[in-house]
């Protein structure tokens, strides 16, 4: 029996890379999901029906007090400047504080103290001393820098009504400071007080200039996006946009608001209102088509918007986005073109292009846009970017062409971060068809962090000498291994298949027994031993109950219809044995299904069709073992 068959288990084979990176690639430069939430203008739309920011979200975000010491007393240094400056400096210290709204302190050896004492407190962890601390100083002070000072300080602690006493110190010392109004709205529509918030978004909307007033309607609507209460949050948005209608980024922040609130009628309304304003609106399309619940006419709404305005870039993106998202890779194709054709060197399209031509098996052309990528990007570093995707599709581009040493090529640009190691292993496969010993000690060389990555490393080198039917070797790797992490089911999981090919039944049982008891959802633990229970036609009551219970975890697997399959076929249900093993092949026409099937097909005497079958299997693998070996013992000659 091929352990293949029961090598199911992802960590427990090395697949091509069409089948690691595929269309998923796309998903990782730009997702696929939310399509229209990604792809608003800078000043534009959030995805507002997420759900409400809680106090402590919002305490994540805040700046970490973890300096060291020296930074400490240099923060308190700054934080005193007011009465440094005074002291040295006299009156001209004391008129630019005085422009700054800031009071005049005198430095004193007390105030001094106080200070420092607060900080040398944050790090060591005392909070509360700190904060008390520096909340007592801004009182006796005045001076509205140390009251920020002492919210940061509980913000860090994650205590929010220290915190919101801080905040509130801080806006009374220093009333004109939009900062200082900020966090104190943030925590007043945190705790759902909009009733006090209402004046301060009245106010500031009337004070702001018509030029700005659209752009703070947006972030007053993304403020309020954070409150538990999203239909409060909505009526308090009513309110204070009333009597700006007349803007069309009024109702775009309304659109967002009830979408929020879960009203996609008041949503489409609002947004509509917002195009028919200002039809030319990039950001309205998009907001209408994120508000549009069916996926089709939000499509139209897009592409009706390009008809008339086909030098729009944000909404044919988002168009383009949502084609691939909806598997219409051709008519996303055309979008990007469109858009490179505009932009020659624009990053997103690059890729997109790549990845959808590597998908169509378009191999030339994605090589070509996946190479100006790199060089584009290489000539313009972006942090938001990287290029290992890029590189682990060319170097699939290169396998594919049997191009070894261009696989290697691409692999090895590949830096430290997510995809690294992933490339290290690939690389190790690809070398050890030719230097089995130097692949291992490109293994050996890697650095890895943790269990995960170590077992993976591991694991990779059993694969490789298992490949190399170096299984004995193969199995001491992994038993060293099991040593050091004697729970880590996808050792258990490669040891119990090495134990299987080697005939080892009673080591494969432990280990698979064991990784149920670990993983009681391992629906390929349960499947592996149940199918070798039914292949060497051992306790298929058994195996069917192992089977049974794998198939139920995983209803849609076609390997696991097809153990479920071999396993009715061996206790004779041959009508039931069919079946399954036909929705299997149907779901996935793999060589070893078509093997059982075929073997079934001539018990029941439909020889002619068992034999188109497996002509038809050995031509997609002459060498499969499961194949060869049903073809002998059936002395079946094609």
């Amino acid at each position: 029996m091929k352990a293949r068959r029961l090598r199911f288990h992802p960590s427990g084979k090395y697949c091509k890379l069409r089948r690691r990176i595929g269309i998923c690639l796309i998903s990782r430069e730009y997702p696929l999901k939310n399509t229209l939430l990604i792809v608003t203008l800078s000043i534009g739309l959030s995805a507002c029906a997420t759900g409400g920011m809680n106090a402590a979200s919002a305490l994540a975000q805040a700046p970490a007090a973890t300096r060291t010491a020296d930074a400490a007393a240099a923060e308190a240094s700054a934080a005193r400047k007011p009465a440094v400056a005074a002291r040295r400096t006299g009156s001209s210290a004391a008129e630019q504080n005085e422009e700054e709204g800031l009071p005049s302190v005198q430095l004193t050896d007390e105030l001094l103290y106080k200070l420092l004492a607060s900080e040398f407190a944050v790090q060591r962890g005392e909070w509360q001393t700190a904060y008390v601390t520096m909340l007592g100083a801004a009182q006796q002070t005045r001076d509205p820098r140390l009251a920020k000072r002492a919210a940061e300080i509980a913000l860090s602690a994650k205590q929010p009504d220290e915190a919101m006493n801080a905040v509130r110190l801080w806006r009374s010392l220093a009333p004109n400071s939009d900062e200082a109004t900020q966090y104190y709205l943030s925590f007043i529509i945190l705790g759902d007080n909009l009733a006090e918030a209402k004046p301060i978004l009245e106010q500031r909307l009337k004070e702001a200039r018509p030029q700005t007033r659209g752009l703070l309607a947006f972030q007053m609507q993304r403020l309020l996006a954070r409150a538990k209460d999203k239909a409060a949050a909505l009526a308090l948005l009513d309110e204070v946009l009333a009597p700006y209608l007349d803007m069309p980024e009024a109702h775009l922040a309304l659109a967002q608001g009830a979408f929020a609130a879960g009203d996609s009628q008041r949503a489409r309304r609002e947004a509509q209102l917002a195009l028919k304003a200002k039809p030319d609106s990039e950001i309205a399309a998009l907001a209408l088509a994120q508000v549009t619940p069916d996926k089709t006419e939000a499509g139209k709404i897009l592409q009706d918007f390009i008809a008339k305005n086909p030098k729009t870039r944000e909404v044919r993106l988002a168009y383009a986005r949502m084609l691939v998202e909806q598997k219409e890779y051709a008519k996303a194709r055309a979008q990007f073109e469109a858009l490179l054709k505009e932009q020659p060197d624009d990053l997103t399209s690059l890729y997109a292009l790549g990845v959808l031509e590597v998908q169509a098996n378009e191999l030339k052309a994605a090589e070509q846009h996946l190479t100006t990528y790199l060089k584009v990007l290489a000539a313009n570093p972006d942090e938001e970017r990287d290029s290992s995707q890029a590189l682990l599709l060319l170097a699939q581009i290169a396998e594919e062409r049997k191009d070894t040493e261009g696989v290697l090529k691409w692999l090895s640009q590949i830096e430290p971060g997510d995809a690294y190691l992933n490339a290290q292993l690939k690389r190790a496969q690809v070398i050890a068809k030719r230097d089995l010993p130097g692949a291992r000690r490109l293994l050996h060389e890697i650095n890895v962090s943790g269990e995960r990555e170590h077992a993976q490393v591991l694991l990779a080198e059993a694969q490789l000498l298992r490949d190399a039917n170096q299984v004995p070797e193969a199995m001491r790797i992994l038993q060293e291994a099991l040593k050091q992490f004697p729970d880590n089911t996808d050792l258990l999981y490669d040891y119990a298949m090495l134990a299987e090919k080697s005939s080892q039944w009673d080591a494969m049982e432990t280990s698979l027994r064991k990784i149920i008891q670990l993983a009681p959802a391992n629906h390929h633990a349960y499947n592996a031993l149940g199918y070798s229970l039914a292949e060497r036609n051992l306790r298929l009551e058994e195996a069917y109950t192992l089977i049974d219970k794998a198939l139920k975890l995983a209803p849609d697997d076609p390997f696991i219809m097809d153990s479920m399959g071999w396993v009715q076929f061996r206790l004779g249900r041959l009508k039931e044995a069919e079946a399954l093993l036909r929705r299997a092949y149907e779901i996935r026409p793999d060589v070893e299904i078509a093997a059982h099937l075929g073997e079934v097909l001539w018990v029941k005497g439909q020889r002619a069709d068992a034999e188109k079958l497996w002509r038809d299997a050995r031509k997609k693998d002459p060498q499969n073992d499961t194949l060869k070996n049903t073809l002998a013992r059936l002395n079946v000659n094609l």
